[in-house]
Formats: structure tokens, sequence, C-alpha cells
């Protein structure tokens, strides 16, 4: 089964490839080295940084493990602006039916 993403969706993961792809050649690693640390094949390597839909997040993972990012995963709605907001305007909508 393809996995099919909406356009805006496949431009954010396409940058989140691109950007693992640009911390591997920053740290000198070669596609080979960083896929043998990964126990990965260098196709798997090549389709993450392509930003390819059909790989398993997991794996995914592993390669910012190799490249000691894996931090910046947590990083992932962490500070979750949006859920705050609508969060807090429920609350208020709480107390305000609570005081009529």
């Amino acid at each position: 089964m393809k996995n099919i993403l909406l356009p805006s969706a496949q431009k954010v993961l396409g940058e989140f490839g691109e950007n693992i792809k640009l911390a591997r050649l920053r740290r000198k690693l070669s596609a080979e080295q960083v896929a043998e640390r990964a126990s990965i094949s260098r196709s798997t390597l090549w389709l993450i940084e392509k930003g390819a839909p059909g790989v398993a997040i997991g794996t995914y993972l592993q390669v910012l493990f190799v490249l000691g990012l894996e931090n910046d995963f947590l990083n992932v709605a962490s500070d979750d602006k949006l859920g705050r907001k609508l969060q807090d305007a429920k609350l208020l909508i709480k107390k305000r039916h609570l005081k009529g």
C-alpha cells in the first residue's frame, strides 16, 4: 500500500529528510556508515533522506540516534501552543458557565 500524504505534509517530511541528510554530511559520515550503524540498508537511508512516508518512524529515530540528534525527536509537539490555547479557552468557558 502506498502512503499518500497531503502536499503540505509531504513537503514537511521532505524537509525533515533533507535536514537529516545535511546533518550526516556535516558530520562527514557516508551513507554507508550511517546505514550500517543504524542497522538499515543504504536504500532505506536514501528513502529517509528523501522524506519517504513509507519508512517506519522508528527507523527515522534510529538514524537520528546515529547522528546524535535523538533529543530533537523529543521536541516534536513539546510546546503545543495551539493545544494550550484550546485548553485555556475551554477552561475559561467552564469558569464562566459555573459563575452564571
